[in-house]
C-alpha cells in the first residue's frame, strides 16, 4: 500500500469539522458521540451542574455508564446562555461551527434568541439538528423520557407477556432518536457538499418509535388487529420462539420457510411426517395451531440437554439463539471491546457497531465537567474569569 493510500485509509471522515451541542441525557449525546467517533471535534455545552446524565449511576468506575458511553472524546464547556457574555461566547463558537445539535425543551433556545433558524442566518453553512420528544405539534408540551415515549407510541402495548406489559430493556426511543439524528446530520453534510448551504433538520423520539410501529399499525388499521403480547414468541411466524431444554436452558429457534420446517421435522424432531400434517404444513397453518405446535416442539426439547439440543439444531441447519444473561453476553465470542480510561482505571467498553478503516481500537475518555472551559474561552475570544490578561 502506498503512503498516500495508507494515510487516506486512516483518516477519519469528519476530521476538521466542528460540532457544537447543547445536550443532555442520551439522544443528543449519542448523536454527537457518533460524530466524534467519525473524527469531528465536539464541544459539549453544559449547565453549571452538568449534564444530568452524569448522575444517573456510578457503574463505570464511579462514573455514569450513560455518560461515558455517549460522551467519549468530547470537550466540555460550562456556559449559561441566558447571561449576555455567555450568549455572546456561544454565538462566536457557533459562528465557526459546521453542526449544531440541541435537545433542550422545545422553544428554549429560540426564546433566548439562539434558535436554529437564527443561528443558520448568522452562519449560512451551519447544519442545525433539533431533537425533541414529540416534534413541534400539539403534543410538544409533553415531557419525553424514554419509557414514557415507549408507552405513548404503543411499543409497550406489544411488548411483554400475555400477563403483563414490558418495557424494552434499554432506552430504545432515546437511542433511536440519537441514531436518526446522526443520519440526519450526515445527510445534511452530504447535501452541503453539493449546495454549499447548511440545512435545518429535526428528529423526535416519538417519530422514531412510531416508524418502528409501522407493521403493528398496518395490522391494526388494515388487517385483523395489532399483534398481542407474545413474550419470546413471534406473532406471525411459527415456530419462532423459546423452548426449554432438559437442563433448564432456553433456546430460541426460527423457521423462516417450509423447506426449513421440513428439515427441522426430519432431523431435530425426527418425525418427518409432522411436516406434512395439515395443521403444520404452512406457516399460516402453524400460526393458527400455535398451541399444538409449541406443545409438540417443547416435548422434544424437554428430552434433550442443551449440548444435545444445540448439536441437533446444527445438524438440521435450524437458526437458533440461546437466551443469554448480560454476564454471558459479556463472554460472547462475537463481542468486540475497546479500552477506555475512566478515572484511574482502564475499562473495556463495547466497540462501535460500524467497523471502519479509521478505527483506533480504543476510546478517548469522556470529559470532566468544564474540563476544557478555560481553553475554549481563550480560543473563542474571552479571557477565563480570574486569569491575568
Amino acid at each position: 500500500m502506498s503512503a498516500s493510500a495508507e494515510k487516506q485509509t486512516s483518516s477519519k471522515p469528519l476530521e476538521g469539522l466542528l460540532v457544537v451541542s447543547i445536550e443532555q441525557a442520551l439522544a443528543a449525546p449519542l448523536c454527537t458521540g457518533r460524530l466524534a467517533e467519525m473524527g469531528a471535534r465536539v464541544i459539549k455545552i453544559e449547565r453549571s451542574e452538568g449534564d444530568f446524565a452524569r448522575g444517573y449511576d456510578d457503574a463505570a468506575n464511579g462514573e455514569s455508564s450513560y455518560f461515558v458511553w455517549t460522551n467519549r472524546g468530547k470537550e466540555s464547556l460550562v456556559l449559561d446562555f441566558k447571561q449576555p457574555d455567555d450568549a455572546a461566547l456561544l454565538t462566536r463558537i457557533v459562528s465557526q461551527a459546521d453542526v449544531f445539535v440541541q435537545n433542550l425543551a422545545p422553544g428554549a433556545l429560540a426564546r433566548a434568541g439562539l434558535g436554529s433558524a437564527t443561528l443558520r442566518r448568522n452562519n449560512p453553512r451551519l447544519i442545525t439538528c433539533d431533537i425533541t420528544g414529540y416534534g413541534e405539534g400539539g403534543a410538544s408540551g409533553l415531557k419525553a423520557y424514554d419509557m414514557l415515549v415507549q408507552c405513548e407510541s404503543g411499543l409497550v402495548s406489544i411488548t411483554g407477556t400475555p400477563e403483563g406489559y414490558g418495557r424494552i430493556g434499554v432506552s430504545i426511543c432515546d437511542i433511536g432518536a440519537g441514531m436518526n439524528a446522526t443520519i440526519a446530520v450526515l445527510s445534511a453534510l452530504a447535501l452541503r457538499e453539493r449546495t454549499g448551504a447548511g440545512t435545518g433538520v429535526a428528529v423526535s423520539l416519538f417519530d422514531g418509535a412510531a416508524d418502528w410501529m409501522t407493521i403493528p399499525y398496518l395490522h391494526e388499521l388494515y388487517g385483523k388487529g395489532a399483534p398481542t403480547r407474545q413474550g419470546v414468541r413471534h406473532p406471525s411466524i411459527a415456530p419462532y420462539g423459546a423452548y426449554t431444554t432438559r437442563d433448564g436452558r432456553d433456546i430460541v429457534i426460527s423457521i423462516q420457510n417450509d423447506r426449513e420446517w421440513q428439515q427441522f421435522c426430519a432431523v431435530f424432531l425426527r418425525k418427518p411426517d409432522i411436516a406434512i400434517d395439515e395443521r403444520f404444513a404452512t406457516n399460516n397453518a402453524r400460526v393458527r395451531h400455535g398451541s399444538a405446535l409449541d406443545k409438540l416442539i417443547a416435548e422434544s426439547f424437554n428430552l434433550l440437554d442443551t449440548r444435545e439440543a444445540l448439536h441437533r439444531l446444527s445438524e438440521a441447519n435450524t437458526a437458533f439463539g440461546q437466551v443469554r444473561s448480560v454476564a454471558e453476553m459479556a463472554e460472547h465470542p462475537a463481542l468486540r471491546t475497546w479500552p477506555m480510561q475512566v478515572g484511574d482505571r482502564e475499562l473495556e467498553l463495547i466497540a462501535p457497531a460500524v467497523r471502519a478503516p479509521w478505527d483506533e481500537q480504543r476510546f478517548m475518555p469522556a470529559p470532566r465537567l468544564d474540563q476544557q472551559g478555560a481553553a475554549l474561552r481563550r480560543e473563542f475570544g474571552e479571557m477565563a474569569i480570574g486569569e491575568p490578561s
